[in-house]
């Protein structure tokens, strides 16, 4: 009998494997919602839905192995990132959902919401006020007006898969989880997708590329054009102010190495 693993857990969602399925349970089930209806719109592989029963929903594994995963080296080929780059590309050229995702959100509110957790960094001696204030201005160049495109909202590596031979599966919710052997050249799945909606799709290319600059050529290969580097720049930084007190909150060290606070020393 297949036993029940914990994959991720925290105050606002799980995620259990039992066997090939996936049952992820949500409180918030607007958030559910997104993400079956943006599975069905994207035109790159996903998750297959299995059954959804309030608050739980069913997903079938994808095959293959994650690309990578936040603060650990990736094995993944130059070719296996540049084929993620063309994957976000054919979902960024995609009709727009009808909604406005993570990556859509207002910049004003953006901005409230980044100088509040920077106050915070510094008020509680979390981070250093030279470090937050660099990373500050380099967030800057992110606020500004962009066209909108069809977005994944938590593009993270760990959410990216490609082939390996049909020895791997995969699912990620929140903070991504991958599980797999071996690696090879073909996307054959993207997963978590509660974050979808219109949006800056400069966001997806820096979540993806976090912690993983080393790749962004490769990347960009794949994607073509339209990528502005400094604008990649800002999100991660801007990313990594916001996300360093969510992480501490919800039980996760965005002081691993190689993760958030390694992403914002590294603009200094």
């Amino acid at each position: 009998m297949d036993e029940v693993e914990v994959v991720v857990a925290h105050s606002e969602r799980a995620t259990l494997r039992v066997g090939d399925v996936f049952l992820k349970v949500d409180a918030d089930q607007a958030r559910i919602d997104v993400e079956v209806a943006a599975m069905a719109l994207a035109p790159v592989p996903t998750p297959k839905v299995l059954w959804r029963k309030p608050p739980v929903l069913a997903l079938a594994a994808v095959p293959g192995k994650a690309l990578g995963r936040l603060g650990e080296p990736s094995t993944a080929s130059p070719q296996a990132w540049a084929a993620a780059g063309a994957a976000v590309r054919k979902l960024h050229d995609a009709p727009l959902p009808h909604w406005t995702g993570r990556a859509g959100r207002d910049l004003d509110a953006l901005a409230a919401e980044l100088d509040s957790e920077c106050e915070w960094l510094v008020r509680n001696n979390v981070l250093p006020a030279d470090l937050v204030t660099r990373n500050r201005q380099v967030a800057e160049a992110a606020l500004r007006p962009w066209a909108p495109a069809f977005t994944h909202g938590d593009l993270q590596i760990a959410h990216v898969f490609v082939d390996s031979n049909g020895n791997g599966i995969g699912i990620g919710i929140g903070i991504g989880i991958g599980i797999g052997i071996g690696i090879g050249n073909e996307i054959t799945g993207i997963i978590d997708w509660s974050e979808a909606g219109q949006g800056d799709p400069l966001y997806d290319l820096a979540t993806l590329m976090l912690g993983h600059e080393e790749h962004l050529g490769d990347v960009v290969a794949g994607y073509g054009p339209g990528v502005d580097l400094d604008v990649i720049h800002a999100w991660w930084s801007l990313r990594s102010l916001l996300g360093v007190r969510w992480l501490i909150e919800h039980g996760f060290d965005p002081f691993t190495p190689g993760c958030e606070v390694d992403a914002l020393r590294s603009r200094m």
